[in-house]
């Protein structure tokens, strides 16, 4: 009887979402004591503690806990459950990747979209080391398969996380893994001791340590697993999450061919050659290429955003969100969220949303970026500003609210991605920036789809992003927008010479672009630094052909009463034009034969309003006229 009892208190605290402290408050009962009853850990309680308990579980006296406390950042499952904070079930996880019966699976998705709280929550139900904590469990959806019961708690889990390796040189995040390895086998230094422990077990157990060699850590997981097996009778499971943080790192500070060597030797040892291994899963945001570090993983599953088995089980559902909103009283903001936050899509499930935006909003009802401000952006910085012309002309075209066509490899090809155009959109759609809207072309391993910025939340990460590319403090770029609004041609070449010296280097580096080249890189840059800086007052359109001709800007007001401008921009052609006073004749020339200012004219600009300037180039040097 009293145990049906304690397991309906428990039901009722899981769906009122109260906290343990709430409820011991409520019902005049120790802490301790609310804490061991509700988790199962007495057996026969008090009749006066249980009708304390059902007293302060009463629906009409649960109060503002209808609405319970979210703790952001928190990734421990248990944390979460037991003190009733708020929690979307994604417990059908465990299910759909027990039964999938895949070895090693990899699971790609965007930062904070719930990798870590989901590991967590396998290590709760499958480890060993949480047998008996099926309270957690208990009234989500994974209890209601008797089948599960069993198997809670009963197996050896290695739980890892990469998350930290976060070094500058090769040596630090190497040391940085070898002191996650080190830690795992702190926690099991009590088997040396078991008669099972060979001398040679002893001896390799005594050579893992801070200052290993390669090969000893390279199979340091899979001994561990083996001794492991030897001491529970049962294979390991791992769990892996982020593991591709250092392989980031080491291609932004340059030292990727150590880092993937050295990763390539741990997961071959761990991962394929591990006959103590059960089953394991790894997450990240992406999918590194099979010849950079799974070469000999064969068995490996992948799940990316592109071909999702598990679709909503990372991310919130527009359902799920929804019901949030309901519940925080805040139906009213639900058109905004979308606009702000939806717009994921993952296998076959659209308007996902990312559950770090949603439970800061649920929090604190504000609309800001939040998901876009959690982690550095530097890789991705990197990519698009010192990428080629194409790759600024379609961030031109993104930030416009437009779709552009792309090929899509869901393996990023790490040491080429700053060479491959299609790469770096490949690492945009799997880092969450972008969103497939359409598809183009399914034929072969890689994939052509339209693709566009991902919501309104992502976009304003890559305006923020776009004006510290021109907030040096050397280079003024707002008085140079200032020069041109007052019509000051002398300033504007002061200040647009300091700008392309500047940024030429800048947008350049690593690419040791041609002087031809580097006009139009900059021009792209240039563009993107207007669209940004001049978004509620002006439309900015540019010319996207490639080439090293005329690459001209058409600004319309968004007032039809204010001034527009087109800006001509020509490389200097000492064969045609003696000095670059000719070529801002000749662009200037071309601005009229071309009759650029019909479209504006159309649009209700006045003629007496448009004004026309040309750039000349010629190396590092403009001149504008």
């Amino acid at each position: 009887m009293a145990n049906s009892k304690i397991e309906e208190l428990q039901n009722r605290k899981k769906e009122l979402n109260l906290t343990y402290e709430y409820i011991s408050e409520k019902a005049g009962l120790p802490l301790s004591t609310v804490q061991k009853v509700l988790g199962g850990n007495i057996e026969s309680p008090r009749q006066s503690t249980i009708e304390a308990l059902e007293k302060a579980l009463e629906m009409n006296d649960v109060g503002d806990q209808s609405q319970p406390e979210i703790s952001i950042g928190n990734q421990d499952f248990a944390a979460i459950i037991e003190n009733g904070y708020f929690y979307v079930d994604k417990t059908e996880f465990i299910r759909k990747w027990w039964e999938s019966a895949d070895v090693v699976t990899l699971i790609t998705r965007p930062r904070r979209f719930g990798k870590t709280l989901n590991l967590s929550m396998l290590d709760y139900f499958f480890s060993n080391r949480h047998e008996g904590s099926e309270s957690l469990f208990k009234g989500w959806n994974i209890w209601k398969d008797a089948k599960y019961h069993e198997i809670q708690g009963q197996y050896p889990v290695l739980f890892i996380s990469f998350a930290s390796i976060k070094g500058r040189d090769y040596d630090t995040a190497r040391q940085q893994i070898i002191q996650e390895i080190v830690s795992l086998y702190r926690n099991y230094s009590f088997l040396t001791s078991e008669p099972f422990m060979t001398e040679m077990d002893k001896s390799f157990w005594n050579m893992v340590g801070y200052d290993m060699t390669d090969a000893t850590a390279a199979e340091s997981l899979r001994f561990l697993c083996e001794i492991l097996y030897k001491y529970y009778g049962k294979k390991v499971l791992i769990f892996l999450d982020e593991y591709d943080t250092p392989i980031h790192e080491a291609y932004t500070d340059g030292f990727w061919d150590d880092m993937t060597g050295f990763i390539r030797n741990l997961f071959s040892s761990t991962f394929k050659t591990n006959s103590y291994l059960e089953r394991a899963i790894m997450t990240g945001i992406t999918r590194i290429s099979k010849e950079s570090i799974f070469s000999d993983l064969n068995n490996l599953k992948v799940d990316t955003m592109t071909n999702a088995r598990y679709d909503t089980d990372f991310g919130f559902t527009a359902e799920e969100v929804s019901k949030a909103l309901d519940k925080y009283e805040l139906s009213q903001k639900k058109d905004d969220v979308k606009r702000w936050y939806d717009g994921f899509k993952i296998g076959k499930s659209s308007d996902m949303y990312n559950p770090w935006s949603i439970t800061q909003f649920l929090d604190s009802g504000v609309l800001n970026n939040y998901w876009a401000n959690t982690s550095e952006n530097s890789l991705v910085e990197k990519l698009i500003r010192e990428g080629s012309a194409d790759v600024k002309k379609n961030m031109e075209r993104l930030l416009n609210g437009e779709s552009i066509e792309a090929l899509i490899d869901d393996e990023i090809v790490f040491n080429l991605i700053d060479k491959n155009e299609s790469g770096i959109i490949s690492l945009l759609l799997a880092a969450g920036y972008l969103k497939v809207d359409s598809t183009v072309d399914e034929m072969g391993v890689r994939k052509k789809y339209k693709v566009s910025l991902t919501n309104l939340e992502v976009k304003h990460t890559f305006e923020d992003m776009i004006k510290r590319w021109f907030e040096d403090d050397n280079v003024r770029y707002n008085d140079f927008i200032k020069a041109l609004f007052a019509n000051d041609v002398k300033y504007m070449n002061r200040f647009m010479n300091e700008v392309a010296l500047s940024t030429f280097s800048f947008f350049d580096t690593g690419n040791k672009p041609s002087h031809r080249n580097e006009p139009e890189r900059f021009y792209h840059g240039f563009v993107l630094g207007l669209i940004v800086e001049l978004k509620d007052k002006y439309h900015v359109f540019s010319n996207r052909e490639s080439g090293f001709g005329r690459y001209d800007i058409c600004l319309e007001p968004c007032d039809k009463n204010n001034p527009a401008y087109i800006l001509e921009f020509k490389v200097h052609d000492p064969d045609d034009e003696k000095d670059l006073e000719a070529t801002v004749k000749n662009a200037l020339q071309q601005i009229e034969d071309n009759n650029y200012d019909a479209d504006l004219l159309a649009r209700g600009v006045k003629k007496e309003n448009i004004y026309h300037y040309g750039f000349a180039f010629e190396g590092k040097h403009v001149l504008i006229g």
